[in-house]
């Protein structure tokens, strides 16, 4: 079957870019996700306290704003609600294909269309392939040894298993970052003893998470714009905090640190565990964590913080260093593969170059959407387009734009193809990487926003309103019509 585009991946981005081509009046398309559901990481994403990081009113589209937030910071059943709600008020459920997981995706350059592969063997042709699959959606779990011998229940928190009784258990979790930290004190709960093992402390800052007022959210239903205000607000403090990623904002990056310090101080009286708890990196450097229950669920008895180092994990004990435990259940909270991008996916462009090979050297890309070399292939959240500092939707939402255009081009031009140029591509690569450089994130080794030869594939080095600024407008001089 043959379409004007394909979308992969039923997340914010792919339902934001089939959005912005309905508005383009473009209706030939579909979106093919891997899953019997939509949602992305959202669907992914159920282990107890899963929420988002990023506030509501700006975690959320900016042409649809949701006077139903419950939270200010929402749980991730709210926000998967949020997304059913969108694709059902822009008729977007229509167009989506189930458990039909992208593997390959082809160029035939004489009749100017991808063919795209799913693991069920089907096959679709299309003019346009958009991926919209993030970043974070490949469960990272290092290679201890002794992990393939064990008789315990072990998982990733990106993968929890629900049928896993936690009430009473002894329980290891590996790692100690974005979703240990809301995950830890809710099994800590019920848990007869959980031992954090941390390879590296993080800064975090607390929350102030609330309900909101029922008097608050009929007064944003009734005055629509004061939502919009305020998601404007959270947007711009967003802005400011980028330059807490700069290098030499030591001024800035030393009160946020001091608060920091303190924040563990108000929930912590061990001198000991305080100082584990202190990053030896600057503030920055790698994600900076939001929670207000963590650090009171580190003081709990039956809590304990081990430091000295996972090695090896023997039927039912965890050794670091000297010392085991005896456990019951073991969570793996070890992050993502975040790089390659668009890893076990075969894409072939122009004269059979495949993605793989010509990123060999780094994913070099224009704006994180085009790549030289491969017409008519749109990425969304793709390389160097992460924030550290406000929301990804703000991201995603100039991405769909541009793409939105770009398609229309070729549709009101009969066109066959648009691809980047080369040139263009290198000038703005290189530029990025130059600006990376002077960013915090350089100054650290241990992080998973840079890659094992040092460079930065993930990150955007500026504001998201220089980004929305660069994309707003497609400059087609800068590509190659056919």
């Amino acid at each position: 079957m043959t379409y004007q585009t394909i979308i992969i991946g039923t997340g914010f981005s792919g339902i934001c870019m089939a959005i912005k081509l309905k508005e383009k009046g473009i209706h030939d398309f579909v979106i093919l996700e891997k899953s019997k559901d939509l949602g992305g990481t959202w669907r992914d994403n159920t282990y107890p306290g899963a929420e988002c990081d990023i506030p509501s009113a700006l975690y959320s589209y900016s042409f649809e704003p949701y006077p139903e937030w419950e939270y200010k910071w929402s749980m991730q059943p709210q926000i998967l609600k949020y997304i059913n709600y969108v694709v059902d008020k822009y008729g977007i459920r229509k167009h989506i294909l189930y458990n039909k997981e992208l593997i390959q995706a082809i160029w035939n350059e004489e009749e100017g269309l991808w063919t795209v592969g799913a693991a069920d063997q089907s096959n679709y042709q299309t003019q346009n392939v958009v991926t919209a699959l993030g970043q974070l959606h490949h469960p990272s779990i290092p290679a201890f040894e002794g992990l393939d011998t064990l008789n315990i229940p072990v998982f990733h928190s990106a993968r929890w298993n629900h049928d896993v009784d936690l009430n009473g258990k002894r329980i290891a979790v590996i790692g100690n970052a974005a979703s240990a930290v809301q995950f830890i004190p809710e099994i800590a709960k019920e848990a007869e003893e959980v031992f954090v093992f941390q390879r590296s402390a993080n800064w975090m800052l607390p929350k102030q998470d609330r309900m909101y007022k029922g008097w608050e959210k009929a007064l944003v239903k009734r005055i629509p714009i004061l939502l919009r205000l305020y998601r404007l607000r959270l947007w711009l403090l967003g802005g400011g905090l980028f330059f807490l990623m700069k290098s030499g904002n030591n001024l800035l990056r030393k009160f946020y640190q001091w608060r920091s310090k303190k924040y563990i101080q108000e929930h912590i009286n061990d001198e000991n565990l305080v100082e584990k708890l202190v990053p030896a990196y600057p503030m920055g450097a790698k994600r900076v964590l939001f929670s207000d229950t963590y650090y009171a669920a580190l003081a709990r008895g039956n809590v304990n913080l081990i430091t000295g180092g996972l090695t090896v994990v023997d039927d039912n004990k965890v050794i670091a260093g000297e010392d085991s435990y005896e456990v019951d259940v073991i969570v793996f909270a070890t992050g993502f593969k975040t790089n390659p991008f668009l890893m076990n996916i075969n894409v072939q462009g122009k004269d059979g170059r495949s993605l793989k090979r010509t990123w060999k050297n780094g994913p070099k890309n224009y704006l994180g959407i085009s790549v030289s070399g491969f017409p008519n292939f749109y990425m969304m959240y793709g390389p160097n387009t992460n924030l550290g500092h406000n929301s990804i939707i703000i991201m995603s939402e100039a991405q769909a734009d541009y793409v939105a255009q770009s398609i229309d081009h070729l549709v009101q031009n009969n066109a066959k193809s648009l691809e980047v140029k080369e040139e263009v591509m290198n000038d703005y690569f290189n530029d990025v990487q130059k600006r990376l450089d002077n960013m915090i994130w350089a100054q650290v080794g241990d992080s998973w926003y840079r890659s094992a030869d040092g460079t930065i594939p993930n990150n955007y080095p500026s504001r998201t309103m220089e980004y929305i600024k660069k994309t707003k407008n497609v400059d087609f001089g800068k590509y190659d019509l056919v």
